[in-house]
């Protein structure tokens, strides 16, 4: 079922949604027709009315696949490789997102959609809040817990579209008519409004819930951390926010981590689905392979996958089944080489698409040698997975060489920035020069046409671009549409670390650990294992893929040069592909900054001239709303 574009068809699909869309049974989140039952009645009843509730969850899977604009455009993340400027190719002209310019405005489709999806979930959660006195029997804890579960996602909603547009409505009860009114409330009020919802919902919601997946006091807890966090740095003195907030949100993340109910994994792979490097010898199948990082304590909320016959979701699902899987693997940039391998339905990469493509600074951040989490995001080698012989005859580097490949070869090789070739003999025979079977790119030369200059046309049918992004990868999904069951954590306490140290550099009091550096470490040396204690280095110049391998600064904190930036860099290694990277831009002040740095497009802008402003910390009201309020609701400036 397709969101309307309109704000009165909206309302109506809402108003028809509720009416015969959702339904219980064992699993809270599963959908069924209550048939001949009217929403009067039956939401009137206690199994009816947990049955709303439930409704608010499913649509968490389409918000969070929405990824356009909560990843590109930042500092990490972009939709287009960036070659085309790397090598100086005329006329370059990238995504409008990245580029910021004019193209980017109140017609995006994307916008569009996620606007229409939050006000869904948020008339859903408003159905649920506005009932609960009409409730006849059943428990008062119960109904109490249902609506804290109610605030609590009414409040994520309103936390998501304010830090994306500012300013905006913010109804309260539940739709029924097609009202085109559409009156702004200021972010200041929407603030507000999200930290009452959290301190009722933190009030009634259990410190366990009844079922994975549900809101939880410490979910509530985390989200109000983050809001407050995030209200302190008062983004253009708009969000009623002071200096109180960076304290308020230390002490919830204090407290929460004292409370030990989401002690952080000790090996930060655990937190992902198993999968082994090479996929010809994987073990694990499509269930196997995500129980441990479903069950991990350090996981706070998550979006739920696990069982996709009990999680249906309302779009984007397989017509088929009415199943809808995580895509987060499929959404990120990368894929095998292309030598040997199977395709189709059996392919054991399955599908990898290049929605969300990580830029230079995404490998050059961590130290490949020290720092887990960089094998364990990406995956730099690419192995047969079937048979085939590769002529090299017709070749820019041309020889009578045929390669024969078994599956379980090694078919190229992307050498980390920090492990440069230093001998043409580390080349693959595909280069003058080269011993190795397969391809070897080196790390200035990804996306491009190594190892000769990109202008001259090189034809080499050995080349590989860049490595997968690999941390979510699940083995056994499905090639036809790539979607997982790992649940897909929004909140895990390694974040709390992170916000803490964010929350001390800002001026925060009363930090039980100590310095912002001793909270920052803590993440850090996880990350570290065997490693812990001793200095990452990542490199100097880490927008710069040509800049020497030798020029580096490490990232373990001191009292003297902990800084927001540092803490970036280190959520980038922590989190990337999870958090909300551009809403962390967003929040810091950092996205112009830190995007024209590491963001080749943003930095390239068109012609070499940056575009992004002050203004695009602020996405454009959606035409689609524009066109049918009345009175007309006020674009956001500069749009």
């Amino acid at each position: 079922m397709n969101i309307s574009k309109n704000f009165q068809r909206f309302s109506i699909c809402l108003v028809l949604l509720s009416m015969v869309m959702v339904g219980c049974n064992k699993n809270f989140i599963t959908e069924f027709n209550p048939a001949n039952r009217t929403t009067d009645n039956f939401y009137n009843t206690p199994g009816g009315y947990l049955n709303l509730v439930n409704s608010c969850y499913p649509l968490l899977r389409d918000l969070t696949q929405r990824k356009k604009l909560t990843h590109n455009g930042s500092d990490i993340f972009s939709e287009n490789g960036s070659y085309g400027i790397f090598y100086n190719l005329p006329n370059q002209i990238g995504t409008p997102k990245d580029v910021y310019d004019i193209r980017f405005n109140s017609t995006d489709g994307e916008l569009q959609s996620y606007w229409d999806q939050l006000y869904r979930e948020i008339n859903r959660c408003n159905a649920a809040i506005s009932r609960e006195k009409a409730v006849v029997g059943g428990d008062a804890a119960v109904i109490a817990n249902l609506v804290g579960q109610a605030k609590f996602l009414r409040a994520l909603s309103y936390f998501w579209a304010v830090q994306q547009w500012g300013d905006i409505p913010m109804p309260l009860t539940e739709s029924l008519t097609g009202s085109l009114e559409a009156k702004k409330s200021t972010a200041k009020e929407v603030y507000t409004q999200i930290l009452k919802d959290l301190d009722e919902a933190i009030a009634v919601l259990p410190v366990t819930p009844s079922e994975r997946g549900r809101a939880s006091k410490g979910a509530a807890q985390f989200l109000q951390a983050k809001v407050y966090l995030t209200r302190g740095w008062n983004f253009n003195n708009s969000l009623g926010g002071s200096d109180a907030d960076f304290t308020k949100s230390l002490a919830l993340s204090d407290a929460l981590i004292a409370s030990n109910l989401y002690p952080m994994e000790k090996n930060w792979n655990t937190l992902f689905p198993i999968h082994n490097k090479n996929v010809n010898l994987e073990t694990a199948t499509l269930a196997s392979s995500v129980v441990p990082a479903n069950a991990s304590k350090e996981v706070i909320f998550a979006v739920q996958y696990e069982n996709p016959a009990f999680y249906k979701g309302d779009l984007n699902f397989d017509a088929a089944t009415g199943i809808q899987g995580n895509n987060i693997h499929s959404q990120m940039g990368g894929g095998p080489s292309g030598i040997a391998q199977v395709s189709g339905a059996a392919a054991p990469y399955s599908v990898m698409k290049n929605v969300h493509m990580v830029t230079w600074a995404a490998y050059r951040l961590f130290d490949p040698k020290l720092d887990a989490r960089y094998e364990g995001t990406y995956n730099s080698v690419s192995y047969a997975t079937t048979s085939a012989a590769i002529s090299l005859k017709n070749n820019t580097y041309s020889s009578s060489t045929v390669l024969n490949f078994v599956k379980g070869d090694t078919t190229a090789v992307i050498r980390a920035w920090d492990n440069p070739i230093l001998s043409v003999t580390e080349r693959g025979l595909n280069v003058a020069g080269g011993t190795k079977k397969y391809h070897v790119t080196n790390h200035d030369e990804m996306e491009g046409y190594a190892p000769i200059n990109a202008t001259t046309g090189v034809t080499d049918n050995m080349f590989w671009g860049k490595p997968m992004i690999w941390k979510f990868f699940q083995p056994g999904l499905p090639t036809s549409d790539g979607w997982g069951t790992w649940n897909e954590p929004l909140f895990r306490s390694a974040e709390l670390y992170l916000m803490a140290a964010e929350a001390i550099v800002k001026g925060a009091t009363g930090a039980k650990l100590g310095t912002a550096d001793v909270y920052y470490n803590i993440v850090l040396d996880r990350a570290l294992a065997s490693n812990s204690g001793k200095a990452p280095a990542r490199a100097a110049k880490a927008d710069d893929a040509r800049d020497l391998h030798t020029n580096v600064v490490s990232y373990r904190a001191t009292p003297a040069t902990i800084s927001i930036d540092m803490i970036l860099d280190e959520s980038a290694r922590e989190f990337l592909g999870e958090s909300f990277r551009w809403n962390d831009l967003k929040r810091t002040q950092t996205l112009i900054s830190r995007g024209t740095k590491y963001n080749p497009w943003t930095k390239y802008g068109l012609g070499g001239t940056p575009q992004i402003k002050a203004m695009h910390y602020l996405r454009p009201i959606p035409q689609g709303m524009i066109d049918v309020s009345n009175p007309k609701i006020e674009q956001n400036p500069g749009y």
